[in-house]
């Protein structure tokens, strides 16, 4: 018998949060069989199962402060930066924040002492004064946040911990950006937001995949009408990752693989449903509802471990409950649905998918393809090429950006410190977040239920029938 049996977590969880992080680490991480990897930002984490199913998922707490939508950020000179969490995605994108003027890295955060010194030189190199370093253990993140000269945190570390670190930025009055999924519970989404709220601000969903040049694209040619009414769009994660998650190095322990042992629904959510719901307007004029899922068995990873695990690995202690293959619909306020995928365990080539269509025609990537009336009626794709002259402005002043991911990840850093610097109001904020992360626990209970479908609470509180802007921004005047 199994030693790791899988732990389906009850993604509704509603506890009060009363046990420590601590003590559901090292509870999870003595029941999981991996003695010897260390906690760090690298461990299985929280996510715990405790409470029962005892709130329904739509419902709406009654709002705690005044909303966020719309707020902007207070303007300042220089934006000063906090980075938690210096491995695979936090090392590369301290060179971003670095390459936008007006930012400086005031301090940076990891365990492993060698990251975050690495981190430091790099600042260093860049010509800025050295940043403050904590590497006291797991929780020196929370002394990161208690600097008074500290405007924005960042978060990339295992998602694990992205609740509690954005939940204590914004307690100690810090902006923060997180990683996705944001959180991995209802009831912590509706924390975030109600936080968020309350210490006036802003948490966020920092979904690189929004700031692509054909996402962009497509979000300006959507709201120019050339797609007419919308009806469709669909956007996925379907990426082979077995490799990489039975690699001990580039994923510190083996964190991410057993998310995998506890839930069965869409673990990344955020890559695909981002962006459609930008297209859509969710949240500034329209609203997702409810999600219906269903999932294929959970076969992909167990096949790989009996290929390339030798028979000693601690991996043989879990049991894979994630679906390989999940796949939702979601269905808006104004009766539009989005497909939305995720496929991490098996092999196939990569694809976010990241279609809309409307009345008027329709746009499908992996690879790039176009068919819109009236400049199209011959049944034939058409070259997306052709409608350059659509770039997001971002796109058109950065033509080559630095950076990973085709230049999104640059786009992202660029215009959100553009935003903090000019005091603009952001391009997404914290319901963007929760409604891009609700996919993740509702979709497991989907599935568990059959198919059936789960309400999405509306973490805006109604805001979202005010038509407001959005990713379609204006060029702001330096």
């Amino acid at each position: 018998m199994n030693d790791d049996a899988p732990q389906d977590l009850d993604p509704l969880n509603t506890d009060d949060g009363s046990m420590s992080r601590r003590s559901v680490l090292r509870t999870t991480a003595g029941a999981a069989g991996i003695a010897g990897v260390g906690l760090g930002f690298g461990t299985l984490g929280s996510g715990t199962a405790a409470a029962a199913e005892n709130a329904p998922a739509a419902a709406s707490p009654a709002r705690k402060g005044a909303t966020m939508a719309g707020v902007p950020f207070d303007r300042r000179s220089t934006v000063r930066v906090g980075i938690v969490g210096l491995g695979n995605r936090g090392g590369s994108m301290i060179d971003l924040f670095l390459a936008v003027a007006g930012v400086r890295v005031v301090a940076v955060c990891d365990p492993v002492k060698d990251k975050a010194e690495r981190a430091a030189a790099k600042v260093t190199a860049a010509g800025q004064p050295a940043p403050a370093v904590y590497t006291n253990g797991e929780d020196d993140y929370e002394n990161l946040c208690k600097r008074g000269d500290i405007d924005f945190v960042y978060v990339a570390t295992p998602w694990d911990f992205h609740f509690e670190m954005a939940k204590t930025a914004m307690l100690n009055g810090k902006h923060v950006g997180v990683e996705c999924p944001v959180a991995l519970r209802l009831d912590q989404l509706w924390q975030l937001v109600d936080l968020s709220e309350r210490t006036r601000r802003h948490c966020m969903q920092l979904e690189n995949c929004c700031y692509g040049q054909n996402e962009m694209r497509v979000l300006r040619m959507a709201h120019a009408g050339l797609f007419g009414d919308l009806l469709h769009g669909a956007g996925a994660y379907n990426h082979d990752l077995r490799g990489l998650m039975f690699d001990p190095d580039y994923y510190e322990g083996p964190w991410r693989r057993l998310w995998h042992t506890r839930l069965r629904g869409d673990l990344y959510p955020n890559h695909g449903f981002g962006p459609v719901a930008n297209y859509m307007d969710v949240n500034r004029g329209d609203r997702a509802v409810s999600i219906t899922s269903v999932g294929s068995p959970s076969l992909g990873l167990a096949e790989y471990r009996e290929k390339h695990m030798p028979k000693g690995d601690p991996s043989w202690k879990e049991t894979y409950i994630e679906s390989d293959r999940t796949i939702s619909l979601v269905r808006t306020a104004k009766g539009r649905v989005i497909r939305l995928e995720h496929d991490v365990s098996t092999p196939h080539p990569y694809s976010r998918i990241n279609s809309l269509g409307g009345t008027k025609g329709v746009f499908e990537d992996y690879p790039a393809r176009i068919y819109l009336e009236p400049d199209h009626t011959d049944d034939q794709w058409a070259d997306f090429s052709a409608y350059a002259d659509w770039d997001h402005w971002l796109w058109k002043e950065h033509a080559d950006p630095p950076g990973g991911h085709g230049g999104m990840d640059y786009m992202l850093v660029f215009r959100l410190m553009q935003c903090m610097r000019l005091g603009l109001v952001p391009d997404f904020d914290v319901y963007d977040a929760a409604t891009w992360t609700a996919p993740v626990p509702l979709s497991h209970l989907s599935i568990k239920a059959g198919g059936a479908p789960q309400q999405i609470p509306d973490f805006t509180r109604g805001e979202w029938k005010k038509a407001r802007p959005g990713m379609d921004s204006q060029q702001p005047d330096e």
